[in-house]
């Protein structure tokens, strides 16, 4: 088994602010050290939108010489095609970028893609997200088709427990007003928010983290919040 990896960034993939986060997974990962970029979260856009996604992820791991191919899974079918789970066989890393993350949810939970995504977890594959890829991990995410509160939290994919991620988190009221208090109201009970500013990562094994890029990462629990500035290292057994 190997150990596992991960890198939670809170907006703006594919930006030479994450060059270290891609080393840095790239060098604990397994694999074919190639990179699996999925856009996955942006279809409800439209292809255009989808394609400008896979296209910026290529550029990015082309600059910084590392070979990458697009994940063409758009809706649920496409997860269940026995190429796209081939797809991830021998990956290095996996990165699901931004745009709704319950529809993203709705597309990976269940279905053969999902399950050798996550069977590889433990073989080697880095996982990295950012926005919707991140936000979907949990057993409650976001529709963020929709701005009415009650309406905007829905299932997700629920690999991660008790816990819900809120990336944007510096500019998510300006998006919409009283975000911010919502969010923080729907935190599970006995669980953890972990908040993340935009140009943000933490990248680390699923306990013991490493905040990268600009800002921070706020992690609310038990009525308290711990910010956690560039550089920080902090404790936070997220995964069993």
């Amino acid at each position: 088994m190997s150990e596992r990896s991960f890198a939670f960034l809170g907006s703006r993939e594919f930006g030479d602010w994450h060059d270290g986060v891609d080393r840095w997974l790239l060098d604990r990962s397994g694999g074919d050290g190639s990179v699996v970029v999925a856009p996955t979260a942006s279809a409800p856009e439209g292809d255009a939108t989808f394609d400008r996604w896979a296209t910026l992820g290529l550029e990015h791991y082309a600059r910084l010489g590392v070979k990458a191919s697009v994940l063409p899974v758009k809706t649920r079918e496409d997860a269940e095609r026995p190429e796209a789970v081939a797809a991830v066989d021998r990956a290095s890393v996996i990165f699901f970028s931004g745009g709704n993350p319950w529809y993203l949810s709705t597309v990976l939970s269940g279905t053969p893609l999902w399950s050798r995504i996550v069977a590889r977890l433990d073989d080697g594959l880095a996982y990295a997200g950012c926005s919707a890829g991140v936000a979907c991990l949990t057993a409650l995410t976001y529709d963020s088709d929709t701005e009415d509160f009650e309406q905007v939290f829905k299932p997700g994919l629920g690999l991660i427990p008790d816990t819900l991620f809120a990336p944007h988190w510096d500019i998510v009221d300006q998006w919409v007003p009283g975000a911010r208090a919502a969010i923080t109201a729907a935190a599970p009970p006995d669980g953890v928010l972990v908040a993340l500013d935009e140009d943000t990562a933490m990248l680390g094994d699923g306990s013991l983290w490493r905040v990268e890029g600009r800002q921070g990462i706020h992690v609310y629990r038990s009525t308290t919040w711990t910010r956690h500035d560039v550089g920080a290292r902090f404790d936070l057994r997220l995964l069993p």
